[in-house]
């Protein structure tokens, strides 16, 4: 079992989604997350983009891990996002991104919310897991993916 197992479930993948820019897409992740979680989508927003503020999450290779403390938060909640067009987002290697992977924690940092952060960026960084996450058609095998990654490693 690994910190990604039990964070993603098939109706936080959205596929293709037609955001424009970086607004559209936490917008998007917003209502994911207030459908999910509960929580108002415009306060998810506000979340992401203070913490965008402190400096751009994408990590190069058109992938981003934006994520927010939430107060109020009981457990670690995340969604996976692939644009139809890539956008914009301030990576340090230039390219734009398509896939992106939110994270929402309790706004007490814990082990387990950079253990989580960890795992991600490590998912992110692994070519094959990035070509699986950009070409896959099904959210439940995307999922998939996403909790058992790392388990076999």
């Amino acid at each position: 079992m690994n910190a990604l197992t039990n964070l993603f479930t098939p109706d936080c993948i959205a596929l293709d989604n037609p955001a424009k820019n970086r607004s559209d897409a936490f917008a998007a992740a917003g209502e994911l997350f207030a459908q999910r979680v509960g929580i108002n989508a415009a306060e998810v927003v506000g979340f992401l983009n203070a913490r965008e503020d402190l400096g751009s999450t994408a990590l190069g290779a058109g992938v981003a891990i934006p994520h927010g403390r939430v107060k109020g938060l009981k457990q670690p909640s995340a969604a996976m996002m692939r644009l139809k067009d890539p956008i914009e987002f301030a990576a340090p290697d230039g390219e734009p991104v398509s896939t992106l992977i939110f994270l929402l924690v309790p706004e007490k940092a814990t082990q387990q919310h950079l253990e989580i952060l960890s795992s991600i960026a490590q998912l992110l960084s692994d070519a094959q897991a990035r070509q699986l996450l950009s070409t896959a058609v099904d959210p439940v095998k995307v999922c998939e993916l996403l909790q058992q990654w790392g388990s076999t490693k």
